[in-house]
């Protein structure tokens, strides 16, 4: 699988991140798990038009963490809310990628979080 991986997080710093994602209701079913979503302008001609049936579109993100560090572990695969297997799950495009990539840099970067 292919990760975008942010280590040595304080605990706070974590839970001030995942707060985040919360508030923004972003939250997976399993604890520590987030769905962040993937702007429909990005999205390919088969995802869009997989949309109504598999969607929404999202990229997993795990937050992790013991009692000295935290990790924020982002898949760089196109999920469907809707469908589990399907030809418009798969890896980011360049586009994609460089989206989530620079959205989760700057949403840490507005928290006052140093990364």
């Amino acid at each position: 699988m292919r990760t975008y991986l942010i280590e040595d997080l304080t605990p706070g710093d974590l839970a001030k991140i995942t707060g985040k994602f919360k508030e923004n209701g972003w939250s997976g079913s399993l604890e520590g798990i987030y769905y962040l979503p993937v702007p429909e302008h990005l999205l390919t001609d088969e995802q869009r038009e997989h949309a109504e049936e598999c969607g929404p579109h999202i990229f997993a993100l795990e937050a992790m963490a013991d009692e000295d560090t935290g990790v924020l572990k982002l898949e760089l695969l196109v999920r469907a809310r809707g469908k589990l297997r399907c030809s418009c799950v798969c890896y980011a495009t360049a586009a994609q990628r460089e989206h989530i990539v620079d959205f989760l840099d700057t949403f840490i970067r507005e928290l006052d979080i140093a990364v």
